[in-house]
């Protein structure tokens, strides 16, 4: 207990000492305390000093970098000023970039009005602007008219592929209808389209378009540019000779004219959109690129008086007079439209060019209506042609070889009037609609033919006539693109209609010579009792035989004057005849004189009735179908 409360006596002695180190350690902070604060008290206008002076340099470096901000923009618009007054013409690049350079200006000052000379500044500098829109318009305006040319058609000429290029000088005379049906073979031609504008100035023009929508201006910019480019295109037009035509101008004009007005139309259309609408739209888009302006309204007006005059033509066709010999060139007409399509629609993409759009596929629907009703008359006229003309030698009616070389020349054509054809009926397949119109025609031309052959008034000459004519359809359609599409039923079917004709002329022109060598024959056979020398002795067998003689002499003789005239113009089909009617009579005529000719050798004049022997009547069949005068073969 002693040790423990002697522990206890040295703790209170220690803590009592650390109290009183404590407490004298306090004092000490105590007097820190105090002098740190009487040292802050004495230190805090120093600082006030201090930061106020950082304040006032601030103040200063600020108001130093300001004033050469405001310096500078008076540098820069005393400079500007000099060049826009100066004017664009030196150098318009320059005077572009100092229009920029006073809009920066302006918002400039706009964007730190409480500088005292802001509103001055922005006046004098939006004063200059004013004048520079008005110097640009002006400018733009001289630009456009100076590049606004119409195109010599030669340099167009010189864009268009080699095929359709006309000979020199040949142009105003033909106007591009180098050949018979031109559209052939050019989808992969290629055009180069025109340089309209040179390439250097559309930048500018860009510019500028841009400076004179900026500053509100846009109209004067859509004026200026819609007028000098519409001029500029129907300029071209016309020199390239391009002219409106009504349909009663169309009317009156001799079909020759018409139809070389029409192939320089067709030539015209290439030319019109695929290079100069195309380049029309280039430039176009070219010098309103990232320009808020209305260019699809302004293109539209631009080019409507040009594509009004080159679509009246075509309208004017279509709705004129329809008659067989238009539908060619109706179909190349409706072609070319068909072959234009794509390029406008690409022309005149967007909502404001739709009426031009419209125009194109209204005309192009209206050539494919004229056309078909064109086809329809050209059926009926074939059927119901009352033509009086008659072929006095039974060789092939003009008629039919009118029709058969229209039907031919419709097979140039195929894919074309297979399109036609879906106009107006897309769910039947077209290649069978072509057929159908095509043994129509066919059947038409038949049905004339049967009631033009009944003007004849000899039968022979009827059957060689129908036997002409319908072997030159045959032979015509065999070697034509026809064969595929009548077929080869509709060829065999027809060979025997000419087989038959030949038949029943053989049956109806020979009948009664070959008939009367055969009478004799059966005449003499029943008469006698089977010597010659019988026969001989009977006055009225001998008189007969000489009858027979006589008559067939007059008869053959009546048969080569007429039907040497007559022509079978195939000469494949005319050896054939010529052998066909040779192997009836020869053989009949050689045994008629060699079984009776001995009655008539002994008489003074033998040559009265033997005038022909068999080998004289082979040579003069050889005579027949040739077209020739019985007078001119005697001589």
């Amino acid at each position: 207990m002693d040790a423990l409360s002697r522990r206890a006596a040295m703790l209170r002695d220690s803590l009592q000492r650390s109290q009183g180190n404590t407490d004298g350690m306090v004092a000490i902070l105590g007097s820190f305390d105090h002098r740190l604060s009487a040292l802050e008290a004495a230190m805090r206008p120093t600082q006030v000093r201090t930061h106020a002076i950082r304040t006032a340099h601030e103040n200063i470096d600020r108001t130093i970098k300001a004033a050469d901000g405001i310096l500078s923009q008076f540098d820069l618009a005393r400079r500007a000023e000099a060049t826009i007054l100066r004017g664009p013409h030196e150098d318009l690049e320059s005077y572009l970039e100092a229009v920029d350079v006073l809009k920066g200006i302006v918002r400039f000052f706009s964007s730190n009005k409480n500088f005292k000379s802001s509103e001055t500044v922005l006046n004098h500098v939006n004063n200059l602007l004013a004048k520079s829109t008005l110097k640009i318009e002006e400018e733009f305006k001289q630009l456009m008219s100076t590049y606004s040319k119409p195109i010599e058609p030669d340099r167009l000429f010189d864009c268009l592929p080699k095929s359709l290029r006309p000979t020199k000088g040949d142009h105003e005379a033909d106007g591009g209808s180098h050949s018979d049906h031109p559209s052939k073979g050019l989808e992969t031609a290629i055009y180069r389209t025109p340089t309209l504008v040179p390439p250097r100035v559309l930048p500018l023009m860009n510019d500028i378009a841009q400076q004179l929508v900026q500053a509100g201006n846009q109209q004067s910019c859509y004026k200026i540019y819609r007028d000098s480019r519409a001029s500029a295109l129907e300029m071209s037009l016309r020199k390239l000779g391009v002219e409106k035509l009504s349909k009663d101008d169309v009317q009156k004009m001799q079909w020759e004219a018409l139809e070389a007005k029409i192939g320089n139309w067709i030539h015209f259309m290439r030319i019109a959109v695929k290079l100069l609408l195309a380049g029309e739209r280039k430039i176009c888009d070219q010098i309103f690129d990232g320009v808020n302006f209305n260019k699809g309204h302004c293109f539209a007006e631009l080019t409507a008086n040009s594509v009004i005059t080159l679509f009246s033509f075509g309208d004017a066709v279509a709705k004129s007079k329809r008659s067989p010999e238009k539908l060619f060139v109706l179909l190349d007409m409706y072609e070319v439209m068909r072959e234009l399509q794509p390029e406008i629609e690409e022309i005149f993409e967007g909502k404001p060019c739709t009426e031009m759009r419209e125009a194109a596929a209204s005309l192009t629907k209206r050539l494919a209506q004229t056309a078909q009703e064109t086809f329809a008359d050209f059926e009926e006229a074939v059927e119901k042609d009352a033509s009086k003309t008659i072929v006095q030698d039974g060789t092939v009616h003009p008629l039919t070889s009118y029709v058969i070389n229209y039907v031919k020349f419709l097979f140039d054509y195929q894919s074309t009037l297979k399109l036609l054809f879906q106009e107006f009926d897309s769910g039947t397949e077209a290649e069978s609609q072509l057929a159908a119109v095509t043994t129509r025609i066919m059947q038409a031309l038949q049905n004339n033919l049967d009631g033009k052959s009944k003007q004849y008034k000899d039968p022979a000459l009827t059957y060689l006539f129908l036997m002409n004519n319908i072997h030159y359809m045959v032979r015509s359609v065999r070697r034509s693109e026809a064969k595929d599409i009548l077929g080869d039923d509709w060829i065999q079917r027809h060979r025997r209609i000419v087989q038959q004709n030949a038949n029943q002329y053989k049956r109806v022109a020979w009948a009664k010579v070959s008939g009367s060598s055969k009478s004799s024959m059966l005449t003499l056979s029943v008469q006698g009792a089977g010597s010659t020398g019988d026969l001989s002795s009977s006055g009225v067998s001998r008189a007969a035989i000489k009858e027979r003689f006589k008559s067939f002499n007059a008869q053959f003789e009546e048969l080569h004057a007429k039907q040497s005239q007559w022509i079978v113009p195939d000469q494949e089909l005319r050896e054939s005849l010529r052998l066909a009617v040779a192997e009836v009579l020869l053989p009949a005529y050689r045994s008629f004189i060699k079984r009776f000719g001995n009655l008539v050798e002994n008489n003074k004049n033998p040559q009265k009735y033997v005038r022909y022997s068999p080998e004289a009547v082979d040579q003069l069949l050889g005579q027949f179908f040739e077209g020739q005068q019985w007078a001119e073969q005697k001589r």
